[in-house]
């Protein structure tokens, strides 16, 4: 009998021996972190477009505000455009060619009446060095050949400025009227987009806070959002056991409901105490300090937790 008994101790010792520590497990909760949606512009909630629950796409439409008066100042500002660019078309070319052939003519006209009077002038300088023509006849003629040449000159510089269009000075502020009128553009256009907002990325609709015909003030947020890389788990830990976490060490995540283990990764490890009853600091007490470990499981199993839900947290390898 003492052998047996022997024996069978000598078993339980070697199984006991044999049997791996139970992995060391605390108890924590899934949170959130939310993405509010909100517009910078005021408005009547138009149209929303999500309910709460609902899982939507990266750039699914959220809600819209209206945007009348958005709308027909974008309108007015492009009819704007539209006609100083066309004023601008019309500085840079010059004048018309109907005009240009008027000036053109009379250059013409002008050079040939020029011709004449220079040989007229010709004529009666030889008749006045005879003394056939008197000095009055002569001055006249001069006078008019002078006269003449003056009009073609003028006539000249008239079709280079028609050809060149209009000053300089004139094209560089209608340039700047344009560019002032763009902006606008760009403002309202921004205003508008403002004003029909959209899913920034994958994500779940958790909550919605205005109703259709409601008025939303600036910033005032209509749609929360929880994408799946937002959903984290806390768990609080002795500080023996905080001192052996590392940010990036996995651990292990069991729901409550039905048993799933789900890997995850820490985060964050609080660097304060969390609040416990009054105790006398010492390392005989410093294992009743507790402190706050933050992980986060992968984006594809989020989606599985969801906020406020009780989890239980493995840690291995410890």
């Amino acid at each position: 009998m003492i052998k047996i008994a022997l024996s069978f101790l000598f078993t339980l010792l070697i199984l006991t021996g044999c049997k791996k520590d139970e992995p060391i497990s605390y108890q924590g909760y899934v949170e959130g972190e939310y993405v509010n949606i909100a517009s910078s512009q005021s408005g009547r909630l138009d149209k929303l477009f999500v309910t709460r629950g609902e899982n939507v796409k990266a750039d699914a439409p959220l809600f819209v505000l209206d945007s009348e008066n958005e709308t027909d100042q974008l309108r007015q500002n492009e009819a704007q455009l539209t006609s100083a660019q066309s004023v601008l078309n019309d500085m840079q070319k010059g004048s018309r060619p109907e005009e240009l052939d008027v000036i053109k003519a009379k250059l013409t006209q002008a050079k040939a009446d020029a011709d004449n009077f220079q040989e007229q002038l010709r004529r009666n300088q030889e008749l006045y060095k005879a003394n056939a023509l008197s000095k009055e006849a002569l001055d006249n003629t001069i006078a008019s050949a002078h006269r003449s040449a003056a009009l073609v000159n003028e006539l000249q510089n008239s079709l280079k400025v028609a050809q060149i269009g209009d000053r300089s000075d004139r094209i560089k502020a209608q340039k700047a009227n344009i560019q002032q009128i763009q902006a606008l553009i760009s403002q309202t256009t921004w205003k508008l987009s403002e004003k029909a907002r959209k899913a920034p990325s994958k994500a779940m609709v958790f909550d919605t806070l205005y109703r259709e015909g409601e008025f939303v003030p600036t910033g005032g947020i209509v749609v929360r959002l929880l994408p799946p890389q937002n959903r984290k788990i806390r768990f609080f830990v002795p500080q023996n056991i905080s001192e052996k976490l590392a940010i990036g060490q996995k651990l292990l995540i069991v729901s409550r409901s039905d048993e799933h283990k789900i890997p995850a990764h820490v985060t964050y490890i609080s660097t304060e105490a969390e609040y416990t009853p009054p105790i006398i600091y010492s390392n005989e007490t410093k294992d009743k300090l507790i402190y706050m470990i933050e992980a986060y499981p992968s984006p594809e199993d989020a989606p599985l937790l969801h906020p406020g839900q009780p989890v239980e947290v493995t840690l291995e390898h410890l």
